[in-house]
């Protein structure tokens, strides 16, 4: 009998047993909203790329002239990156359950960020201002359309972040608001190094862009 209960007997029915309770989502489990910042990451990262391969690849025309350095763009820098600060100050303290710490935190950051997009504004209007402004240059053009951009990324951020601070003064317990912050405060850190790399782009003359592009053999 024991001889034919070991020549029945479903070796696999405990492998697969196992193999259920890995996977039944207490060890893997991913926040739907974390895999949705995830994804869009990914999905803006490669826009990006795109975009500065396409301002590299316009820089081989005869017609392209460096845009004018802007050394106001040095101001907005620091605004952004202390705007970041203030979001992984926020997300620290929402760790440790301070409530004192995340509303600062997600105060300045807001503040920060806000004064960064006027920033931008003002460099818009202080480009127009220039001798050497020419809607027809390319470079310039190619100005607008990397800080209005991430502009735009910024200010989809701004509105994810007012819905989590509104939330915070109707009195949600900040564990609750954990998530959120977490969630702001990486898409800020995100924006803040993209922005680091456009600004390296748009700030070095070109000779940032076209010395990276030759090393990996585009140029």
């Amino acid at each position: 009998m024991n001889l034919f209960r070991q020549m029945t007997e479903k070796p696999w029915a405990p492998i697969q047993g196992n193999v259920v309770d890995l996977h039944d989502g207490s060890a893997f489990s991913v926040p739907t909203a974390t895999l949705g910042l995830r994804v869009f990451l990914a999905v803006v990262t490669v826009l990006f790329l795109l975009l500065i391969m396409a301002y590299g690849s316009r820089m081989e025309y005869e017609d392209w002239r460096p845009t004018p350095q802007l050394w106001l763009l040095w101001l907005n820098t620091a605004m952004l990156a202390l705007s970041s600060v203030a979001m992984q100050w926020a997300r620290m303290a929402a760790r440790r359950g301070e409530i004192n710490g995340v509303t600062a935190g997600l105060i300045a950051g807001g503040v920060f960020a806000v004064a960064f997009l006027g920033g931008q504004i003002l460099a818009w209007r202080q480009l127009n201002m220039m001798i050497a402004f020419d809607i027809t240059n390319p470079a310039i053009a190619f100005f607008y359309l990397i800080t209005a951009l991430h502009g735009l990324h910024l200010l989809g951020g701004l509105v994810a972040w007012g819905r989590t601070t509104a939330k915070l003064w109707r009195g949600f317990d900040v564990v609750r608001l954990r998530l959120s912050v977490e969630l702001c405060a990486v898409y800020w850190h995100f924006l803040l190094v993209v922005w680091l790399i456009l600004f390296g782009l748009l700030f070095s003359g070109n000779d940032t862009l076209g010395t990276l592009l030759a090393i990996c053999g585009i140029r």
